[in-house]
């Protein structure tokens, strides 16, 4: 039945290969509890106390409201696929609610942290300096997120129209414009790679070897760079995502502006930008203000 599942998110829901393995993970994880409770149990008779317990489990391991909240989204994903062709009678995960999870507000660094980071004064002229500032400057840049970098290819960067074509979630496309700055950097990059990487893949972002930059790669190249300037506990690619959409409605850029460029279904998805920059608002106020 798992299998099943997986081969239609793939082949009907084009879901991508990172998010099939997580359902399929949770899925045998929730498959592992309910046969270690009773080697009777199946797909079709467990109940919605069997997914509480589950539920319950995962919490006392330390499991986040986050995570727990996801795996129990996976599984009525499954139930309900699997009453759609006749595989179960009911959804024993449809009336199990998750626990209540607390929002943080989006990390982010500030301007003056990416400026920065961003210095050329403090990068070298070598090949791995150069890729490692480009990496940073087009995060910051586009917004772009970490699968949709490493994904890109030499043909998907126009230098004439300054756009950048991105494949993301679900393989949808969208163009995303960069700036004078990345435009020089992007063609002072590719100079340097095609000059000591000859025989290489078609990807924009590629290793000494010339193959591929893996997401594990990109990840350390960030988190390298950004422990020079922040004291975050994030320091990820995406928390340049959250920089990227901070700066923009700072800027006054408008909200569906800022969806489009991020590749936001919805644009509640976006809102919580708008109480970061508020948050940032309020420390202004209150550092600025003699009564605040």
């Amino acid at each position: 039945m798992i299998e099943g599942f997986l081969n239609y998110l793939r082949y009907e829901r084009n879901y991508s290969e990172l998010t099939i393995e997580g359902y399929g993970s949770d899925l045998r994880d929730f498959q592992m509890y309910f046969k270690s409770l009773d080697g009777d149990l199946t797909w079709q008779n467990v109940d919605a106390d069997v997914v509480r317990g589950w539920m319950e489990q995962m919490m006392d391991k330390g499991n986040s409201a986050t995570s727990v909240n996801r795996r129990l989204s996976a599984l009525r994903t499954f139930y309900r696929y699997a009453m759609t062709r006749g595989l179960a009678e009911a959804n024993p995960a449809h009336t199990v609610e998750g626990p209540k999870k607390h929002k943080p507000l989006p990390q982010f660094l500030k301007e003056k942290e990416m400026d920065e980071v961003l210095d050329p004064e403090q990068w070298e002229d070598n090949f791995k300096d150069v890729r490692a500032r480009t990496l940073l400057l087009l995060f910051y840049t586009t917004g772009i997120r970490l699968a949709e970098l490493i994904g890109l290819d030499d043909s998907m960067v126009d230098f004439t129209k300054c756009e950048i074509k991105v494949t993301g979630k679900r393989d949808k496309q969208r163009i995303i414009p960069f700036g004078r700055e990345l435009h020089d950097e992007l063609q002072d990059y590719m100079a340097c790679r095609d000059a000591h990487i000859p025989i290489r893949c078609g990807a924009l972002f590629v290793t000494t070897e010339g193959e591929r930059m893996n997401r594990n790669k990109v990840r350390y190249q960030v988190q390298k760079a950004l422990s020079r300037v922040t004291t975050l506990k994030k320091r990820t690619p995406h928390v340049l995502r959250h920089t990227f959409a901070t700066a923009m409605l700072n800027h006054e850029a408008g909200l569906e502006s800022v969806k489009k460029l991020l590749g936001h279904e919805s644009l509640s998805t976006t809102e919580v930008y708008t109480h970061a920059t508020f948050e940032q608002l309020k420390r202004v106020y209150n550092n600025a203000h003699p009564r605040a």
